[in-house]
């Protein structure tokens, strides 16, 4: 498949060049040395097969090791402003359609001055990969992403109990306190802003009990310390989701009924 990736340069908005210096700049991705060998962008069998027809002398030959070590101490990447578009795609052989630039892709996915993304980078790299199609895919998952958030926060805002439950366990805001309209605006920013956990809490079974407990929590009838959820001197749980077994545990029906009527008394 073919398959289009760009070695860009990173964008030094200090650098108080002018832009056409700037533009022209000649910068290079070259060798570095991990210990005492070179950096290899590939190893081992998978170089034996790329690199053969590449090196003057066989895969057998005792000159070997030395050629490619030659080959990556040599290169040496010119990277213009505009970036440079290697081919890095197999076809069903598994064979590279470019090995050269194949090798060179492979080479900077290693490199210390090269992020494997834009977002990848660090203070430390110079250069970054870009893959156009891994863009795409990442924007289309961003809208998928949001799509199935949208679903959760329609099939919520139907209910008002789930979204009381939803408000108690994304925010520090209190449901009681709060009109149907000033719900529906506050699930509504908590859906826009953290999606993928909004989706999360939504879809969870549990979510009914999660937030019954942090109600108990809130109103003083239960405490919270760390993880742990304690009734009076009596550890329930270590963590919420253990908090949640003890009170399907029908031996624990008279505690909860219990909790429930302190509950009650506090919210009334």
């Amino acid at each position: 498949m073919i398959k289009k990736v760009w070695l860009r340069r990173k964008e030094n908005t200090l650098d108080h060049l002018p832009e056409a210096v700037r533009i022209a700049a000649q910068v290079r991705l070259g060798s570095v040395f991990a210990g005492r060998q070179p950096l290899k962008g590939v190893e081992g069998e998978e170089a034996k097969k790329l690199f053969d027809g590449i090196l003057p002398v066989d895969k057998d030959h005792q000159d070997w090791p030395h050629y490619v070590n030659r080959y990556w101490i040599e290169l040496s990447v010119k990277v213009p402003f505009e970036g440079v578009e290697l081919e890095v795609g197999k076809d069903e052989n598994d064979k590279p359609y470019n090995v050269d630039d194949y090798l060179t892709y492979r080479f900077a996915l290693k490199h210390p001055h090269c992020g494997g993304s834009k977002e990848e980078m660090t203070s430390k790299n110079r250069f970054y990969l870009h893959d156009p199609k891994r863009d795409e895919m990442e924007k289309a998952k961003v809208v998928r992403l949001r799509k199935d958030a949208d679903k959760e926060y329609i099939k919520a805002s139907s209910d008002e109990k789930t979204m009381d439950r939803l408000i108690r366990l994304l925010s520090n805001s209190k449901p009681e306190t709060l009109n149907l309209d000033q719900k529906e605006t506050i699930l509504y920013e908590l859906k826009g802003k953290e999606p993928s956990r909004f989706i999360k809490v939504a879809r969870d079974k549990n979510l009914e009990r999660k937030a019954e407990i942090e109600e108990m929590i809130s109103a003083g009838v239960l405490r919270k310390i760390g993880n742990q959820i304690i009734y009076i001197d009596e550890v329930l749980g270590e963590t919420i989701e253990d908090t949640i077994v003890y009170m399907k545990n029908k031996k624990n029906s008279g505690t909860l009924t219990t909790l429930r009527a302190k509950l009650k008394e506090v919210v009334i």
